[in-house]
């Protein structure tokens, strides 16, 4: 026991150099952690992996559950509601949610382009009373959650009953649908069941608006994503046509094939908003989550090994060109499909060929997955197997390229039908995780955070750090924290920092001070432990680590 006590007091006298000599406001940054790519890790605690759920406004399929009205009680609810969906990832140790806030051409914020949101109220256009937005976006990085606004650029209108179908005399008044029916076209047809409106991609005035409408959102709240779904030009129903023969001969722009100008329009969308976005916040990260068949080999030797629907023929969404040419910082492909057996959409053949498609790029890869389909029969035998969507992120881990997954959707993750959420989460969650660094984007050197203090208490062990002075604005500030714990009473090796096994928490920055405090609850009574603290900014680029702090 001598000894032992000799030894912590040798290593303690050791490192208080570290621990005095801090890198004061203004100089340069210490230097970085050691260099850890030589470091086995652990497939099961990586330390970066993008971790989500798609939580759906429309048709009131998450969040809201119900649209009520503008009474105090109703509001609450709605927000209890929503917490308790942060909670849940929460416990998941997801790090992000995509949130839809603008599901048919609409807002979820007090917009000067759009009504608000019928999902929110139940009436369309009608003032909710406050600001769901900024509820929204605070409430997550409150959890230290990214929040992704999640826009549908071009649906305008969900069937009837319910929806406004393909009558735009049922829309909001004052909304611009109504202002240039021109703009829009209904698909199918008016009259045929399913029928709803589209703006149509190919008039350039409408490409502007929506574009527009989506920014006003980007510049006025404090989003770190934005995100696209699969919904550009309609699905095709039936034999039915896109009525826009008169688009095309007013707005063709020289292009003497018809899918070649859909693709084209849609190509503008996506290019233009992604130098809208990084104009206006280049930290912002914009993202599309496709479709997950691009092509089949059978009609391009460029896609995949399936005999499924293309995207890029009956949405006209080139998703393989917008990650060649680098539009967007990551894809989310839909593979909504089980493992084997199904030749029109293998997971296992999808996987690989994403995989391919991102390498080399910029571009990172996360992975839809369809917890809607597990334990329903009507998907068929194989999502009976409540292992199926843990084996997908097990299959993931054989390809560096996938860095992450989003689940749809909440209440179904919520669900855990078959203990599915349970078992995935536990063989591929259970440790927290950061969310991958894009080094494209611009940064600034983080300094080291010093920490002042860590003693027990009757609820574990709460540690307290200052962060010097940063950077001046959003790159060079720290955003949050990661915080690590060792056994014992020693110094980092330099792999121990290298995956999430001693990643216990990461938690937000309490804005306007630079003291911060965090409570390990987990932390065994009478146990030795060494806490480290990195800075993380709001690209989750990580700053160099603290001396260490030890509790005996």
């Amino acid at each position: 026991m001598k000894a032992t006590r000799l030894g912590a007091a040798g290593l303690a006298a050791a490192l208080l150099g570290a621990l005095v000599a801090v890198t004061p406001a203004g100089a340069a940054p210490a230097a970085p952690a050691a260099d850890t790519t030589t470091c086995v890790t652990d497939p099961a605690t990586p330390k970066r992996q993008f971790r989500a759920m798609w939580i759906s406004s429309v048709v009131n399929i998450d969040w809201p559950s119900k649209a009520s009205q503008t009474a105090p009680d109703q509001i609450a609810a709605q927000q209890a509601e929503y917490r308790s969906l942060l909670d849940l990832a929460e416990r998941l140790n997801h790090n992000a949610v995509v949130v839809q806030v603008r599901p048919t051409a609409d807002a979820f914020w007090p917009s000067p382009h759009e009504p608000w949101s019928e999902f929110l109220t139940g009436v369309r256009g009608q003032d909710p009373g406050w600001d769901p937005l900024a509820f929204l976006v605070g409430e997550a990085h409150a959890r230290n959650l990214e929040f992704h606004a999640w826009f549908n650029p071009y649906r305008v209108s969900m069937p009837a009953p319910g929806g406004a179908g393909a009558d735009i005399s049922q829309l909001a008044p004052g909304h611009p649908a109504r202002e240039h029916p021109e703009w829009t076209f209904a698909y199918p047809p008016a009259g045929v069941a399913g029928s709803r409106l589209y703006y149509n991609p190919g008039i350039p005035a409408v490409r502007e608006f929506v574009q527009t409408a989506m920014m006003d959102a980007v510049r006025r709240y404090d989003v770190d994503g934005v995100h696209f779904d699969d919904y550009f030009y309609p699905y095709p129903s039936g034999t039915y046509q896109v009525p826009d023969d008169a688009t095309f001969a007013e707005f063709g722009r020289g292009i003497t094939d018809k899918a070649d100008w859909r693709r084209d329009n849609i190509n503008l969308l996506v290019r233009e908003m992604g130098e809208k976005i990084k104009a206006a916040k280049p930290w912002v990260k914009f993202g599309v989550s496709p479709f997950g068949i691009w092509r089949n080999q059978s009609a391009d030797p460029l896609g995949s090994d399936t005999t499924g629907s293309q995207s890029y023929d009956i949405i006209s969404a080139d998703t393989r060109k917008w990650i060649k040419e680098e539009w967007i910082d990551y894809v989310v492909p839909q593979l909504y499909w089980y493992i084997g057996q199904y030749p029109a959409a293998d997971y296992a053949r999808l996987v690989p060929w994403w995989a391919e498609q991102v390498r080399g790029t910029r571009v990172q890869l996360y992975i839809g997955q369809a917890d809607y389909k597990s334990g329903e029969a009507a998907y068929g035998p194989f999502w009976q197997n409540p292992r199926e969507l843990s084996d997908h992120l097990t299959l993931n881990r054989s390809y560096p390229e996938v860095l992450g997954n989003v689940h749809f959707s909440a209440v179904q993750v919520r669900a855990n039908r078959l203990g599915a959420t349970d078992i995935y989460a536990a063989e591929h969650y259970s440790r927290p995780a950061l969310v991958p660094a894009m080094p494209h984007l611009p940064r600034k050197p983080l300094l080291m955070p010093v920490v002042t203090g860590a003693q027990r208490q009757d609820d574990g062990v709460r540690l307290r750090w200052r962060q010097p002075a940063d950077g001046v604005g959003p790159l060079g500030t720290a955003t949050s924290y990661a915080i690590y714990r060792l056994d014992g009473i020693r110094l980092a090796g330099r792999c121990d920092l290298a995956d999430a096994a001693h990643l216990v928490d990461t938690v937000r920055a309490r804005p306007g001070t630079a003291a911060q405090t965090w409570v390990d609850t987990t932390a065994e009574p009478g146990k030795r432990y060494t806490y480290l603290v990195t800075a993380v900014d709001r690209v989750a680029n990580e700053g160099p680590v603290s001396p260490p702090a030890f509790v005996r």
